[in-house]
């Protein structure tokens, strides 16, 4: 069986908001190296499972989904966002270094 990944999704660098980083996600690694068909030139592996995106609440859900169908799993941690706080106003400090 193939080995499934469990992560929480990044957000996209093309939008600011969290909407889709939510949820853990569970999909499986490529078994098969990936090919452009002849006829369409559209990208396709011979393998299925990379097709599977199972999105769960909570990390316990997810790992005890793949403990019950005897998955082999590894889990990627998020990283923590570290905010910086901003104000408008230090754009005009005195000791603003230009």
């Amino acid at each position: 069986m193939a080995l499934a990944r469990i992560l929480r999704p990044a957000k996209t660098a093309m939008s600011s908001g969290t909407a889709k980083t939510k949820h853990w996600v569970l999909e499986f690694e490529t078994a098969t190296k990936r090919q452009a068909e002849p006829l369409m030139g559209w990208i396709a592996a011979a393998d299925t499972l990379n097709q599977i995106r199972l999105k769960f609440d909570t990390l316990e859900e997810a790992v005890a989904y793949a403990d019950k169908h005897s998955l082999a799993y590894t889990i990627e941690q998020p990283q923590q966002k570290h905010l910086k706080p901003k104000a408008y106003a230090d754009n005009f400090r005195f000791d603003r270094i230009r």
